[in-house]
């Protein structure tokens, strides 16, 4: 197996690096198709049916087209002749250096992610733009989940108990006590939270306009979950525990 001592296209003479015609017209052969939108693939394919061999007992791979597109030496730097101009490098430079740039996710994307498990597609997206939408459109869609309807303590019973003890001479107090206790904290469990959460997401949806594009704000402060079915349907759960989506026409 030789070991290839000067760039792919070049060979020395005399002394001197000059170009190698034919591995200097596969390095331009493979700049151009590069440019004009051929993949790794399948240039290592097309380069495998030719017969020049990028080092000799070897089969062409992308590591060798790779290191080819990245030689800044092909402009006629140093010692080498140039084999391509600078522009055409730059060009394939920028277009290697877009390729390999990780995309950045969104907050929108992120947030799609975290509340439902998957990976954002615009179809999820979109999805969830429409029904958040249909919320902002008509607000009073946001009610208490019925199983949240739950029967209210008796607090006027015990209020009635009170009157009644207090009314007689001489007062339990013991008993007086015990029934205030009990009514302020049947007071208290009757307060719901999900009702609050209800009143304060209804009146943010009523105030924001229409969107024509996802607003991660609106996502963050009214939904706690995103529920995906095989379907391609969805529901969204509010922060009350609410269902909307597919859910309501069930």
């Amino acid at each position: 197996m030789g070991i290839r001592k000067q760039p792919f296209g070049y060979r020395v003479e005399m002394g001197e690096v000059v170009l190698h015609a034919q591995e200097a017209k596969l390095v331009e052969y493979i700049f151009q198709q590069y440019l004009c939108g051929a993949s790794f693939n399948i240039l290592v394919a097309q380069l495998r049916e030719q017969t020049i061999p990028y080092d000799e007992g070897r089969l062409w791979n992308k590591n060798m087209v790779a290191r080819i597109l990245e030689d800044r030496r092909y402009t006629g730097d140093g010692a080498y002749p140039a084999i391509i101009d600078q522009k055409t490098l730059s060009r394939v430079l920028e277009k290697r250096s877009a390729k390999q740039a990780p995309t950045q996710k969104t907050e929108v994307q992120k947030l799609l992610r975290r509340l439902s498990g998957y990976t954002a597609t615009k179809q999820m997206e979109q999805q969830v733009l429409n029904l958040l939408n249909g919320l902002i459109a008509s607000p009073e869609r946001i009610t208490l989940p019925e199983t949240e309807n739950l029967p209210q303590p008796p607090v006027q019973v015990l209020q009635r108990e009170l009157d009644t003890l207090i009314d007689q001479q001489p007062i339990d107090e013991e008993a007086a006590q015990k029934l205030i206790l009990a009514i302020a904290a049947a007071r208290y469990s009757s307060i719901n939270p999900n009702q609050c959460e209800t009143i304060w997401l209804r009146r943010l949806f009523s105030k924001h306009e229409l969107m024509t594009e996802l607003d991660a704000e609106l996502l963050q402060s009214s939904v706690s979950a995103i529920l995906c079915y095989r379907d391609g349907t969805m529901d969204i759960q509010l922060k009350n525990h609410q269902m909307i989506g597919r859910s309501e026409t069930v």
